[in-house]
This record gives C-alpha cells, sequence and structure tokens, in this order.
C-alpha cells in the first residue's frame, strides 16, 4: 500500500511519525511518499522537501515568502498526482494542506484524502468544515466532541485520541530528585507558561510577572520554574530577571516533565499546555491577553464562553480564565492563591482534569495506533 502524508510543523510531525508507526505495525508492506520533518523520516519517509519551509505563521511572514510556498503546493500536488497513492493524508496546516488536496482532486476526482486534526469549527468559523469536505473524505479527530461537526459536513470521522496521553511523564521519585537538585524543597512551586512564541511571551511577560509577584507576597517563599525552548532562551531570561525570587528557566525537556510532575499550581496561556497540566494534575489559571482588535473580533465571532480544552472536554468551568481586558495581575494572583490551598476549587480542577484524560484515550490504545486503524477502515470502506 502507497500512502502520501503530508505535515508541516512539528505537532504534525509528531502525529505523522506515531501514525506511521501504527501503519507499518499492521500492515508490513505500507510505503510512505511525501513531506515530514526528522520523527517522520526516521519512520522511514524521504521528504519531498524540508518541512521547515512549510512552517511560517503571520500574514507579515508569510507575505515574502508566498511565491516559494506556491511553488512548493504545486511541487506537492503534482507528486501526488504522479504517485496515485491509495490516499492522501494530510495533518493539520490546513492552509497548505486542504489546498494541496483542492489542487489533487482537481486531476484526480476519486483521490481517497484523510485529515489529521479536525479543525475547531466547534469554537470559531463552522463554515470551515462544509468547505473542508469539498477535498477531505475522512477525518482523525483528537477531541472527543469533533466527530459530529464533521459527519454534519459530510465526512466520516473518528476520534482516535489526543498525543498528550502517551507522552511521558516524569515519576514522583523524578519530581522529588528536581525540587531537591534545584533547592526547591518543600516550598509551594509555580510553573510559568507564557507561551511558545515570541509575540505571545512579549505580550505576556508583564502580566505573568507582575501576577507571580503579588502570590510570591502572599506565600513567601514561592519559587517559579518557567520551561522554553533553547532558542527563546535568551528572551525569556531577560524577561524573568525583574520577576519575584530566584525564578528558574530550563530549556532541558528532561527538567520540564519533571518540573511539570513537581508543581503546584501553573500559570499559562490558553493553548494544549492546558492538556501537559491536566495529565500531570497540575492546577491551573489560564491567562492571555490581545491586541484591541483581535479582541473585539474574537468577541463577536467565538461560539463558546471558555478556551480552556480542559473546560471543554470535562465539561466544567473549573479552570479559571483572565482574557483580554480582565488579564491583569491582582485577578490573576488571587486565583492562584486559591487553588494553592486545599480546598475545593483545587479538588474541583483535579476531578476535571482526571475526567479530560480520560474522555482523550488514556490507559487506552495509544492514538497513533487507534489514528492507524481508522485509516485503515476508511481506506477498506471506500474499496
Amino acid at each position: 500500500m502507497k500512502l502520501f502524508l503530508i505535515a508541516g510543523e512539528a505537532s504534525g510531525d509528531r502525529l505523522g511519525a506515531a501514525l506511521m508507526a501504527g501503519l507499518k505495525a499492521l500492515l508490513p508492506k505500507v510505503e510512505f511518499l511525501g513531506v515530514g520533518g526528522p520523527l517522520m523520516q526516521a519512520e522511514g519517509m524521504e521528504s519531498l522537501f524540508p518541512m521547515e519551509e512549510l512552517s511560517v505563521m503571520g500574514l507579515a511572514e508569510i507575505v515574502p515568502k508566498y511565491p516559494a510556498l506556491r511553488r512548493r503546493l504545486i511541487e506537492t500536488a503534482d507528486a501526488v498526482v504522479a504517485a496515485a497513492p491509495e490516499a492522501l493524508i494530510t495533518i493539520d496546516s490546513p492552509d497548505f494542506c486542504l489546498r494541496v488536496a483542492r489542487r489533487v482532486r482537481a486531476v484526480r476526482p476519486a483521490q481517497k484524502t484523510i485529515h489529521y486534526v479536525a479543525p475547531s469549527v466547534w469554537a470559531w468559523r463552522p463554515g470551515r468544515a462544509a468547505k473542508m469536505a469539498e477535498v477531505i473524505d475522512h477525518v482523525l479527530a483528537l477531541l472527543p466532541f469533533e466527530p459530529p461537526y464533521m459527519e454534519a459536513a459530510g465526512m466520516t470521522c473518528d476520534f482516535v485520541g489526543h498525543p498528550v496521553v502517551s507522552e511521558p511523564r516524569a515519576t514522583a521519585a523524578e519530581a522529588q530528585a528536581f525540587r531537591a537538585a534545584r533547592g526547591i524543597g518543600d516550598a509551594p512551586l509555580a510553573l510559568a507558561l507564557p507561551g511558545s512564541r515570541r509575540g505571545e511571551i512579549g505580550r505576556l511577560g508583564t502580566v505573568f510577572g507582575d501576577s507571580l509577584a503579588v502570590l510570591a507576597k502572599a506565600r513567601p517563599g514561592l519559587r517559579i520554574v518557567l520551561p522554553t525552548f533553547p532558542h527563546l532562551a535568551e528572551t525569556v531570561g531577560a524577561m524573568v530577571a525583574g520577576w519575584p525570587g530566584d525564578t528558574l528557566v530550563t530549556v532541558d525537556p528532561a527538567e520540564k516533565r519533571a518540573a511539570f510532575a513537581a508543581a503546584d499550581v501553573a500559570l499559562a496561556a490558553s493553548g494544549t499546555v492546558s492538556l501537559e497540566l491536566a495529565a500531570n494534575a497540575v492546577p491551573m489559571v489560564i491567562a492571555y491577553d490581545f491586541n484591541w482588535l483581535t479582541w473585539q473580533i474574537m468577541k463577536r465571532k467565538a461560539l463558546i464562553d471558555t478556551v480552556t480544552l480542559v473546560n471543554l472536554v470535562a465539561e466544567s468551568r473549573t479552570v479559571p480564565e483572565f482574557l483580554g481586558p480582565e488579564c491583569r495581575a491582582p485577578g490573576i494572583a488571587a486565583a492562584l492563591e486559591r487553588l494553592l490551598a486545599e480546598g475545593p476549587e483545587r479538588a474541583a480542577e483535579r476531578a476535571a482534569m482526571a475526567l479530560t484524560m480520560e474522555r482523550l484515550g488514556l490507559g487506552g490504545e495509544a492514538p497513533g495506533m487507534r489514528a492507524a486503524r481508522s485509516v485503515i477502515a476508511a481506506l477498506e470502506t471506500r474499496a
């Protein structure tokens, strides 16, 4: 069986590699073509070109690279047509991937197409599902409530589990060793997670620092850990220079896992990091600020009353959010202080996090294998 896969970002590369591993276990003679990063290449794909060429975000970044991106789009679509695979599997990155699928379908109308990661039509722009259905047959969803949205638009869809449930987590012993090695001991430990993009960090750094400073006054001895990526270490290091106490910035993945296991509370930007925190049962407060225009648009277009995935998956509103004009230090600090206490708010969050992990597939078959089974079933149904 010949399959053509396309991933455009590191997260898609991880999903693609797990899917490929599952497919190889179930289909020993499967052949992979396409575009992918180092993890997908390690599973046996020779990437058509470096995946990093597609990892472009934001209008200002895309405009100067548009001619090169369009060339890659045409090159990729032409490669799919020439390969005539049993399926074209696109992984997230809809701006690029769905354009490739549309171009392929124009030449090969019967081409089987599968998209991994359902668009968040439940949050905003619901019309995206119908547009996607014009070129996609089957969807692999990460969240349990997504299939009905895809099916209503005319696609088949399986919930295959979220990758967070299969990511490695530190043990209690590793958490204690981290506390000992960093001189934290039994002091209260807060994680600061202001995002993974420079723009987010620049926008949230001050309010995060101010919030934690207020918390540190109420909780003397508070220690703060900020895990980040190597290319952001200098920016983050300068940002935390004025933060309370001896804020630890770490770029080591093992230390990040240990810090998540050891933390008592977290202040985080909105995003999938809430699921990482839930996997480690770390009570959290979500804070995010926007420029004025973005906030006005979001208020009018949003279809949901919470941005936190734990709240959505658990069908609760236990994780406190401070968004837009409410993203201010006094309220954030007060919410963090309440969560540091062993009271009803902390217990409610932990119950919601446990339910979230259960609903995302924790303890069941790995998402990559579930995705592989869904792909095979979709192809058999088509046949």
